[in-house]
């Protein structure tokens, strides 16, 4: 990316579409609109990903609960946009096998779960589905509980790495003629003579520098935050933030070589037991998030009570505990309250509200978010450039395009995961940048060092934070955060990032405080 001193200057001139807000939804607007032939500009007020889009629960899925609740358009929309992202993005959004194990306690379950995924494999216009024999769902989950198993339903989804999906998809669309800048907080709406919005006043966070940007459209994508957006318009407030938290757990501690939905006994909500990258993840929780929006959300001993319950349930014999958990995280998604005393039954399908020159996009999912930006432009077509195309699904590779090849040597999965996180072509170029032992994997992990000083130089880390909890997941799937690799990781990116000494122990600091407070198994106990 260019420094923020030319992002900045480039601020200064027109825009078609200004979007707020630099999550999943902001990152889809951003790529929408570079193939529409629009000028797009898109600011985010903390780094590219920092809300909900990197603390999600890392699927990909069609939205099988959803079924249960009657939300239909919820699983249909899901479901085709899920097909999508594993054609698009293979290599970052994968193909995951869940297993649900079925006991005693309802007899009705199996029957629900057979006309359930029947429609699932409907809508994917594919079979996935299979029911296996106690015993055989045993050998897909060794550590699963045998008690009382009456059946396993075998059924496919898909999993990914959420924050590097915002950054794919944002270096596409500035690819595309885009613009995105994080650390820029819109403090305030411009509007024209007849009242209607027509710009945003914008702030550097890092220089407390101001500028008024205009453009034919404001697009408010925001999440959490659009009620506060809205409130310029005198708007009142329609969402209800909800905080969704998750234990992370080592490989080898909780072996588990598929995804496992537990039905909690508590309250019959699913609660997902999957592999990630090289932990296993648990979660997730679904809670009213009574605390302040702008603060790191973190988990409470009630929640990790909560989650620790399903994996003693069901996975007895691996006697884990949370002495066994090595990190933590949380996120608040964006839902628009219904009144509805259970949260877990408010819809989760999007709405979009248009305010005389502002629109808002809101709700949804992570796997949605192609599908919520597609709709959001074109809610807007009226205030757009008459010339405008129509933003349309596709490769960001044009047809006839080479694609780089990675050296043989590097070995096909890793190959795959590069190509899929970076692109092919950033992946090409990251490793001819790599030094000496740098395509090898950050011990414990499957990220290599290279993938870390290509990060530092090329996709706008301002922060420590940005590096290690979004450009790459170590303060997730590493004890401690990694920072007992701290020592190389400062060989490597500081020159990258300019930092004199003073700056790399203030960051340092700042990282390792922020991870005891928002990511630390200690905060469960």
């Amino acid at each position: 990316m260019e420094s923020r001193d030319a992002l900045f200057e480039k601020l200064k001139k027109p825009w078609d579409v200004i979007v707020i807000g630099g999550g999943i939804t902001g990152a889809g607007l951003l790529r929408e609109a570079g193939r529409a032939g629009l000028r797009c500009l898109l600011l985010e007020q903390r780094d590219f990903g920092w809300g909900t889009s990197s603390r999600s629960g890392k699927l990909v899925h069609g939205g099988l609960r959803y079924l249960k609740q009657g939300q239909l358009k919820t699983t249909w929309h899901s479901v085709r946009e899920r097909e999508k992202l594993l054609r698009e993005y293979d290599g970052l959004v994968e193909p995951v096998g869940f297993l649900i194990p079925t006991y005693g306690e309802n007899r009705l379950a199996p029957l629900l779960l057979r006309a359930g995924l029947l429609t699932y494999d409907l809508i994917a216009m594919k079979r996935s589905r299979r029911c296996y024999r106690p015993m055989d769902a045993v050998r897909l989950a060794p550590a699963l509980k045998t008690e009382g198993l009456k059946s396993g339903f075998w059924y496919r989804d898909a999993r990914t790495d959420d924050a590097r999906l915002v950054l794919r998809v944002i270096r596409e669309g500035v690819r595309l003629g885009g613009t995105a800048l994080n650390y820029a907080r819109v403090e305030g709406l411009c509007r024209d003579r007849a009242g209607r919005v027509r710009g945003v006043a914008v702030r550097d966070v890092e220089t407390g520098h101001t500028l008024e940007v205009m453009g034919q459209v404001v697009i408010n994508a925001t999440g959490v935050w659009a009620d506060k957006v809205r409130a310029h318009v005198g708007k009142p407030e329609r969402l209800r933030p909800l905080r969704g938290s998750h234990l992370a757990f080592p490989r080898w501690r909780f072996p588990l070589p598929l995804a496992v939905s537990c039905t909690h006994p508590e309250d019959g909500r699913a609660v997902y037991v999957f592999s990630w990258e090289d932990i296993t993840l648990v979660g997730t929780t679904d809670l009213d998030h009574e605390y302040p929006l702008d603060d790191e959300p973190r988990i409470t001993p009630r929640e990790g009570s909560y989650l620790l319950e399903v994996v003693q349930r069901y996975f007895p014999s691996l006697n884990l505990s949370g002495n066994d958990v090595i990190s933590t995280f949380s996120g608040v998604r964006p839902v628009v309250n219904t009144g509805r005393k259970d949260p877990s039954k408010e819809s989760r399908d999007h709405v979009i509200w248009v305010d005389i020159g502002l629109v808002t996009v809101t709700g949804g999912k992570l796997t949605t978010f192609g599908l919520l930006a597609r709709e959001t432009l074109a809610s807007a077509r009226g205030w757009l450039p008459a010339a405008a195309g129509t933003p349309c699904s596709g490769r960001e590779t044009a047809a006839g395009k080479d694609v780089p090849t990675l050296p043989g040597e590097l070995g096909r999965p890793r190959r795959r995961r590069l190509m899929g996180r970076f692109s092919p072509d950033d992946a090409a170029a990251l490793v001819r940048e790599a030094g000496t032992g740098e395509l090898e994997a950050v011990p414990g992990t499957g990220t290599l060092w290279a993938e870390m000083r290509w990060a530092a130089r090329h996709e706008g880390v301002v922060h420590l934070d940005d590096l290690l909890m979004r450009r790459v997941r170590l303060g997730i799937l590493a004890a401690g955060g990694g920072m007992q690799h701290l020592a190389r990781l400062r060989n490597l990116v500081q020159p990258a990032l300019g930092w004199d000494d003073s700056r790399w122990e203030d960051e340092a600091a700042r990282y390792l405080n922020l991870w005891q407070e928002a990511y630390s198994p200690t905060l469960i106990n």
